[in-house]
């Protein structure tokens, strides 16, 4: 079977496409064929090692997964002698921010990761395309006591964390203006986004004259000082990024103690919680995941140079189903 490869970290150019031998699940494994996983942020610091943190938790010196990816949605086609919550023919998904292996035909996964059986209208595209972003979309969500009455602005609502926080927090019941660029300005629109400010043209903390409840930075490409004046008297910031600096923990241990306008640095934990929260949207028809382009498994630095571009809209799709 053909799997993405890498030995150590290093530019997303060191991986190559390799065979290796099908492996077999352990007692209490699913041996699951890949149908798609994306190719995302969280998969560009792993391979990379970049910031040097990840190396800590992806494997120290040399990372724990010789190949990349975090996310997959696939059939099971077979499981250990003790697996008890899936059968041969589940279509599954999963995710695990530290890797998963999943970057090629076939991978074999604990039953104790984060997976849950994909609801039956969605593709498998779809269904991988709505673990990553939504899994950080939600541990914004649950740091703050969201309610309808507030005003909330993202920044960086074209990405798959933005893209799908607009959708929460539009369920949610609240105003959502939100930043994106001209080509899709549209579908964030369509998303719920009653304002979208087009970053190509306009920088909006020095025109948007509204003050905001919750401001969310989805890219870290903003910044709290930025941001600060647009923040009603108890407004809070929160960004997906260390900042400039690293200066984003810093803030956010400051400002507990210091002024009304807060900072928070939202540190993601339980996937299961972020999978089954997605998953009743689906299934109520109430979620669809920004799916930008797909790849083919020997197009895979081709896929990962255009992810570190910055040009991607949602989520990058590695297509293994002919892998």
């Amino acid at each position: 079977m053909k799997v993405s490869f890498r030995k150590s970290y290093g530019p997303v150019e060191s991986i190559s496409v390799k065979e290796v031998v099908r492996p077999k699940p352990k007692a209490n494994e699913l041996l699951v064929k890949i149908q798609a996983t994306t190719i995302n942020r969280t998969d560009v610091a792993l391979v990379t090692g970049k910031p040097f943190i990840m190396r800590f938790v992806a494997g120290f010196p040399r990372p724990k997964y010789s190949t990349p990816g975090t996310d997959f949605a696939g059939i099971i086609e077979e499981i250990g002698a003790s697996v008890e919550k899936f059968k041969v023919g589940d279509r599954i998904f999963g995710f695990n921010d530290i890797g998963l292996g999943t970057q090629g035909a076939y991978a074999c996964i604990s039953e104790k990761e984060a997976i849950s059986t994909i609801p039956n209208n969605y593709t498998f595209a779809q269904a991988v395309a709505s673990l990553e972003g939504s899994h950080y979309a939600w541990n914004f969500l649950n740091k703050i006591d969201l309610r309808p009455e507030h005003k909330v602005l993202i920044n960086g609502a074209t990405g798959a964390i933005g893209s799908a926080m607009l959708q929460f927090v539009t369920h949610a019941g609240c105003v959502v203006n939100a930043v994106a660029n001209a080509k899709n300005l549209e579908k964030i629109k369509a998303l719920g986004a009653t304002k979208v400010y087009d970053y190509e043209e306009e920088d909006f903390t020095k025109i948007d004259e509204e003050k905001y409840d919750f401001i969310f930075d989805a890219v870290g490409k903003s910044s709290f000082k930025k941001c600060k004046p647009l923040l009603a008297e108890n407004g809070i910031y929160i960004s997906s990024e260390l900042g400039e600096n690293n200066e984003n923990p810093f803030l956010a241990l400051r400002s507990k103690f210091f002024g009304k306008k807060k900072v928070i640095f939202p540190i993601p934990s339980d996937i299961n919680a972020s999978i089954n929260k997605t998953k009743r949207l689906m299934v109520e028809g109430k979620f669809t995941p920004l799916i930008d382009c797909s790849f083919q498994l020997d197009q895979i630095i081709e896929a990962y140079q255009y992810v570190t571009s910055g040009q991607k809209t949602g989520n990058v799709i590695l297509d293994l189903s002919t892998a």
